[in-house]
């Protein structure tokens, strides 16, 4: 199994900047991509970044030049930074593992709210 701890979410105002974090442990060894996913209420949970264990990422459109998903290997640990929040980024964010059998794990989210 694959366990997470997912943390950094919070209220910002519209503009501001917060830094997701994931820590990750158990199993790493079968992960090969990690990414961050989001649900917004009443919306289907879409995915927001990736990176694979090579560096590679990817980006959804609305978040690309504002938002940058980074890893620290020695640490176990995935980073989403967003910069320029907007309110339509509020949603609970999800830190989620790719294995390499296909095995898809979650975090238990955090909530980002964006607002004045």
């Amino acid at each position: 199994q694959v366990q997470f701890v997912e943390s950094g979410g919070g209220l910002v105002q519209p503009g501001g900047s917060l830094r997701l974090s994931c820590v990750v442990s158990g199993r790493i060894s079968r992960i090969y991509i990690m990414g961050w996913y989001r649900q917004a209420p009443g919306k289907q949970r879409e995915l927001v970044a990736s990176i694979t264990n090579g560096g590679s990422t990817n980006y959804v459109e609305s978040v690309k030049g504002r938002f940058t998903i980074s890893r620290d290997n020695a640490k176990n640990t995935v980073y989403l930074q967003m910069n320029s929040l907007k309110p339509e980024d509020t949603a609970v964010y999800y830190c989620n593992a790719g294995a390499w059998d296909g095995q898809d794990y979650w975090g238990q989210g955090t909530q980002v709210t964006v607002s004045s």
